[in-house]
């Protein structure tokens, strides 16, 4: 004290200096502050102490600094501070970056810091003493909660609560010390005074960090401060390498503006590129974030545009979360000032997902594709303000008198508050404002010299859309990403825009008319993706009637043009699998395929038929019978057999999937009568069709089922074909029937009717093979002879309910073997002789 009184070494409260926006939240206000774990248990303290105690360097004492090298921190040296720099009367000055962020996005970036203020010690943490007097009553407060510790060092358990005790002591010596090396030494101390900090301790030498640097101001904390953080960005515990992580975005608003954008920049790229733990990068890619919102050097754009793409295509999903919810949002606001989210930013990405697409058509990459879009998704909010704030009316949205209401679901649900569009522009109130006079615009006076709006319907709509032509149909991931995208543009950019922007657009695309059917080969757009994606992501973006309507109308056009222009089914199938995940949708589904049900055509009721089988795992079982088994029921006694065949694959899906005894009989009645009824006797399609549906769904179909109707009609069917005299026909119900005898195969199987069935099936299917596939009727001869020695070799003493016949008939081993014969084929007799051979 005598020291400090006789160099009058003191320094300004932090006092009005410090601009209000600066002000850290509490704890509980912050995101990451939720998700830390607050430990109470004095059994868990003990454990946690085992690792926290003062760290001491071999053969050196802990509270002496290491020995900087020359290159150890790549600033200017360290050198006294001038008196004038710390006189009391003093005024500290922070750079402001020369930026246009709302305060509100600019409190909500800070928000993610990790700041500790509630307790007693974080509160005496986050204020310095400036004066003897105020020293007086800081050491009168905490060295009642130090002594009784130190008396009881030996309890490890009372080292941490030591450890933390001393960092208000440490900081206020550390701030008004005189002399630099002292100083240097007691921030050593501060960094190192804990093995392996913890969160809460983190925060709390976070929170001390912080109330030094407004204490003592840009230049100190430049000089001082980041050179502890250097030395660590290699420490071997993660811990470490997180405090420092975390320093440097808490450190932001109170460090020149050119060592933000270049040293501090630089210490954040290279953790992220080469930090191991994912912790590490994901505190790493939340304080590049809170850079972002302070940088303004233009030239440093790439960089951080090269940043981003790093993190989003970062192997840990908690580093890819973080990016989306504080670095991508923080990065677009950047952008948005720099004139290039429509110039640069948005484009680029566009032409990364184009170029994927090119070169992607013997097998696209597809999480690189989702990487992609899910950063376009998370810029939509920043697109939308940016839409709002250059608009026409933008000058004329003044708030006065009754504020407007926002709908709840008006947008949808951010990732985060950055994500926010009331957020990004300031408050929810101006929100309301720009929203009404949005809405008014667009309804009566148009686009008309707004061109930020005009870009986004002429140049980005059209591009989006040509993208959306170029995908796989049968990708059901590509289907929903674009699905999820377009969805959350429609519902952001609102009602009358996706009316009188969107929607056009598509259906000028589609021209959904009866006109454009060719009879040969369709209307090539409509077997692209752009079905399912229209009918996903942009007619499900409301849901009043009209709305409805609209959807079901749609569905039943395009059902109705591809069935009668022959074109493949896969776009509507991808629309009706990516509905029918939700259920609020079935009953809609249910209304279009009844449209089809009672079509005048022939080919819309096929068409009907066969979607059936695609919503019947998903629909509950009560519409099932209700709605799915009638329709079923109507089509199998159709004038026209194509669609009575067309029925049978949903009759399989049926029996796999109901558990409801009435209803499964209904639907095997149905089935015995395609099989039974002599009309049916001839008809090769039809056996053709049960037979593949047998296969497909017999290994989980219920078991009754299976032994007393499936493989039973599959023996008889084997038989019949053995009469059947035209050689293609008859090659085609036994390859068939080979497919589905070795999907039965693996399942329980009695010896009863492996006795009865199953084997009198195998060597009828052997008798076909002999004359028509040889390299079949090997591997049937082998599956036949292992059959066979399972059934002499068990014995009377067998216990009941003991592994059945089929079930130890075919061991992991020998299945995996037959199934991979399967595909070899062509192989030579010799080798596929010995595929069920038992092992000596």
């Amino acid at each position: 004290m005598d020291i400090l009184k006789t160099e009058h070494f003191t320094t300004p409260a932090v006092g009005d200096s410090v601009q209000p926006s600066l002000a850290w939240p509490s704890p509980k206000d912050s995101e990451d502050s939720k998700q830390s774990p607050v430990v109470n248990s004095s059994d868990q303290d003990i454990q946690k102490a085992k690792d926290v105690h003062l760290e001491i360097p071999d053969g050196a004492d802990s509270f002496i600094p290491k020995e900087k090298s020359s290159d150890s921190f790549p600033t200017k040296e360290r050198e006294e501070l001038p008196p004038s720099s710390v006189s009391s009367k003093a005024t500290l000055h922070f750079d402001q970056p020369n930026r246009k962020l709302s305060p509100a996005f600019h409190q909500a970036l800070l928000s993610f810091c990790r700041m500790s203020a509630d307790s007693r010690l974080g509160s005496e943490v986050s204020r310095i003493a400036d004066s003897e007097k105020s020293v007086m009553l800081m050491l009168g407060r905490c060295l009642p909660h130090i002594v009784p510790n130190v008396l009881l060092a030996k309890r490890e358990r009372m080292v941490l609560h030591l450890c933390q005790e001393l960092i208000p002591l440490i900081l206020c010596t550390a701030c008004l010390h005189p002399e630099p090396k002292e100083r240097d030494q007691l921030l050593h101390i501060l960094f190192n005074l804990i093995k392996r900090p913890d969160d809460e301790q983190r925060q709390m030498i976070l929170t001390g960090c912080v109330a030094f640097a407004r204490h003592v101001g840009p230049t100190r904390v430049e000089a001082e401060l980041l050179p502890q953080c250097w030395e660590q960005i290699n420490h071997k515990y993660p811990e470490r390498r997180l405090l420092v992580a975390e320093s440097c975005g808490a450190l932001a608003p109170y460090l020149p503006k050119e060592i933000r954008s270049s040293l501090v920049l630089s210490m954040l790229q290279q953790m992220l590129m080469e930090d191991k733990a994912d912790l590490v990068r994901e505190a790493v890619i939340k304080s590049l974030g809170i850079i972002m919102g302070y940088i303004d050097d233009p030239d440093k754009y790439q960089q951080g545009f090269e940043l981003l793409l790093s993190a989003l295509g970062d192997p840990s999903e908690r580093v890819v979360s973080a990016t989306h919810q504080v670095f991508l949002p923080a990065y677009a606001a950047w952008t948005t000032e720099l004139g290039n989210l429509q110039s640069h930013l948005i484009p680029t990405l566009l032409s990364k997902i184009e170029k994927l697409l090119r070169d992607g058509e013997h097998g696209l990459d597809e999480h690189k594709l989702h990487m992609y879009l899910s950063a376009l998704q998370s810029l939509i909010p920043s697109l939308f303000a940016l839409v709002l704030q250059n608009a026409p009316f933008s000058s004329k949205a003044k708030l006065h008198g009754e504020v407007p209401h926002i709908e709840v679901t008006r947008f949808p649900r951010p990732m985060s508050p950055l994500q926010d569009v009331s957020t990004i522009i300031g408050s929810r109130e101006q929100l309301a404002v720009l929203l009404q006079l949005y809405d008014y615009q667009l309804e009566h006076e148009g686009t008309t010299g707004w061109e930020s709006l005009l870009w986004v319907v002429n140049q980005l709509l059209p591009q989006l859309i040509e993208i959306v032509g170029k995908i796989n149909v049968t990708s059901t991931a590509c289907v929903h990403e674009f699905s999820r995208f377009f969805w959350r543009l429609c519902r952001t950019f609102g009602k009358i825009f996706t009316n009188t922007k969107v929607k056009p657009q598509f259906q000028e695309i589609l021209r959904l008319s009866e006109e454009n059917i060719d009879s040969s080969a369709g209307n090539g757009v409509l077997t692209k993706a752009t079905v399912p994606i229209y009918a996903t992501g942009v007619l499900t973006c409301y849901i009043q009637e009209e709305d409805r309507k609209l959807l079901v109308g749609f569905l039943e056009d395009v059902m109705t043009l591809l069935s009668l222009s022959h074109a493949p089914l896969d776009s509507l199938k991808a629309s009706f699998v990516e509905l029918g995940a939700n259920p609020a949708y079935h009953e809609l589904l249910l209304t279009v395929l009844w449209y089809g049900v009672v079509h005048t055509s022939a080919l819309v009721r096929c068409t009907a038929a066969r979607m059936f089988e695609l919503l019947v795992k998903g629909v509950n079982e009560t519409l099932v019978a209700q709605r799915v088994v009638p329709a079923l029921i109507t089509l199998s006694s159709d004038p026209e057999i194509s669609v009575r065949i067309a029925t049978i694959p949903a009759f399989g899906t049926i029996m796999e999937t109901v558990i409801q005894r009435e209803l499964l009989e209904r639907v095997k009645m149905q089935l015995a009568s395609f099989l039974e009824d002599p009309q049916y006797q001839d008809q090769h399609s039809l056996h053709t069709e049960v037979i593949r549906t047998f296969g497909r769904v017999g290994p989980n179909a219920e078991p009754r089922f299976r032994d007393e109707f499936v493989i039973p009609h599959l023996h008889k069917l084997a038989l019949v074909n053995n009469l059947q005299i035209v050689d293609s026909k008859r090659l085609d119900i036994a390859t068939h029937l080979f497919e589905a005898y070795s999907a039965l195969s693996c399942c329980f199987i009695s010896e009863d009717l492996m006795v009865n069935h199953f084997l009198p099936g195998l060597r009828c299917l052997r008798t076909d093979m002999e004359h028509l596939s040889p390299e079949h009727e090997v591997i049937l001869s082998s599956m036949i002879k292992e059959c066979e020695q399972k059934v002499e070799n068990k014995t009377v003493q067998e216990p009941p309910g003991s592994m059945s016949i089929a079930a130890s008939l075919v061991s992991e081993d020998t299945k995996t073997k037959f199934l991979n014969k399967m595909g070899q084929l062509t192989t030579s007799g010799a080798m596929l002789a010995n595929v069920f051979q038992r092992k000596k």
